[in-house]
């Protein structure tokens, strides 16, 4: 019995050394990877900017928001009744040239429910942070209880509307 115990100290001993060994930095670390190389950055003249452009939009810091609160987007003839539970979930959403997605959940949040975007380029895309329901329009806001966008049902199954910018706005799955 007495030589079962030592043993066991013994390979316990082993075992511990070879523990320190490997947290000491010794030869059993892997060494570290090289810097990665990468392409230099371009330079050259941007094209001019076209004139006849509509101006504002989601990408322009310097467009004036729209007050959808006290001027909401006038309902489609075909908007369909929206439940909460319809909008639950991911969602694509599409705006002035972007295209990123959008989570909505019944976690209750200033302003209505949680919602969050991912992958939106545009500030009032990825500042979305609130959904709520208002009769048979969707509404989305940003963190400070702002309406950022309206939207109604249509019979396609997706939502269309407008942001406080004017840009259409789409969201599908």
């Amino acid at each position: 019995m007495m030589r079962a115990g030592k043993f066991v100290l013994i390979v316990g001993l082993v075992v511990l050394a070879a523990g320190c060994q490997r947290l000491s930095g010794g030869r059993n670390y892997a060494e570290p990877l090289p810097a990665t190389p990468t392409t230099p950055v371009g330079s050259g003249q941007l094209a001019p900017l076209d004139p006849n452009a509509p101006a504002g939009g989601l990408n322009d810091p310097s467009a004036q928001p729209t007050d959808l609160a006290s001027n909401p987007v006038a309902a489609p003839a075909d908007a369909k009744e929206v439940g909460r539970t319809d909008l639950l979930g991911g969602w694509k959403i599409t705006s002035a040239g972007d295209n990123c997605m959008a989570f909505m959940t019944l976690t209750t949040w200033s302003g209505g429910y949680r919602a969050n975007t991912r992958g939106c380029a545009s500030p009032v895309l990825s500042g979305i942070s609130a959904w709520d329901l208002s009769g048979n329009q969707v509404v989305l806001k940003d963190g400070a209880g702002l309406i950022v966008a309206q939207l109604y049902s249509s019979a396609s199954g997706q939502f269309n509307g407008q942001t406080s910018t004017g840009s259409p706005i789409s969201l599908y799955r």
